[in-house]
């Protein structure tokens, strides 16, 4: 219990900091939806008809929600713990007395919250285009928490590592936007060749995206047991190697 209150304390700065800006954080993400479900649900997609026996409006909403989620949990903690690297407020976390694991809770917990408040404002907007309703309730409500998580985590990582404001952007340009679009927000891998179907199965975000949108459609690329445990492995990597990063001070200490 002694642990509540800084735990606490770095929580609320976390969530009180995302939504006092919330027209650069979550008003940007509603309307990019917007324009994903007008261009390629509206436009393109009665060109393309349906995709897997569902209409391509109601196959891509999973997606573009979780694609929310993924890019706003991320940057919600590179960005914020980076700062507080920049700006030397780090100092005052590493010699009060709190514990490494309170500090990472902290700043996950903040973009946890931000990718679920995206993530139900996506939702409110592609249910004003479509009338997808969740098929299995239970799976969405834990792929949203447990995607949130793991990429929190992969931004406090980078965070970590990141000696200025352009290595906090290296990532999510070319590693993290390349394997989301690839993850099937758009399509289905069984359209694509053998060969790259094998190699999309290599994404471990392409396994988070078809949990997710099985539990809204009841349909999947990948087994769901199966995509449940690589995120679960991811999270539980990611976890330990965050924790002996701050435990061995790696970017923190002079």
């Amino acid at each position: 219990m002694r642990h509540l209150i800084p735990l606490q304390t770095i929580l609320f700065k976390e969530i009180h900091r995302f939504i006092r800006i919330w027209p650069q954080t979550v008003l940007p993400a509603a309307i990019t939806t917007s324009l994903y479900f007008l261009i390629f649900g509206g436009l393109i997609g009665r060109q393309i008809g349906s995709m897997a026996g569902m209409p391509y409006l109601d196959y891509i909403v999973p997606g573009v929600v979780l694609m929310s989620v993924i890019t706003n949990a991320y940057s919600n903690v590179v960005s914020s713990f980076y700062s507080t690297k920049f700006q030397r407020h780090i100092e005052e976390l590493l010699i009060a007395p709190v514990p490494n694991w309170v500090i990472l809770a902290g700043y996950v917990g903040g973009g946890i919250a931000r990718g679920l408040a995206v993530g139900v404002v996506v939702g409110g907007i592609g249910v004003l285009f479509t009338h997808v309703h969740p098929f299995h309730p239970w799976i969405v409500a834990a792929i949203l928490l447990l995607t949130a998580t793991l990429l929190s985590l992969a931004g406090f990582i980078n965070a970590i590592y990141a000696n200025s404001f352009d290595d906090i952007s290296i990532v999510p340009n070319f590693v993290l936007t390349p394997l989301v679009y690839l993850g099937g927000v758009f399509y289905s891998i069984d359209l694509l060749p053998e060969f790259w179907r094998k190699i999309s199965l290599g994404n471990p975000i392409l396994y988070m995206i078809n949990a997710f949108r099985y539990g809204f459609l009841g349909i999947s690329d990948v087994r769901i047991d199966v995509a449940f445990g690589i995120i679960g492995g991811a999270i539980l990597m990611l976890l330990v190697w965050a924790l002996v990063l701050l435990r061995r001070g790696t970017g923190l200490k002079s």
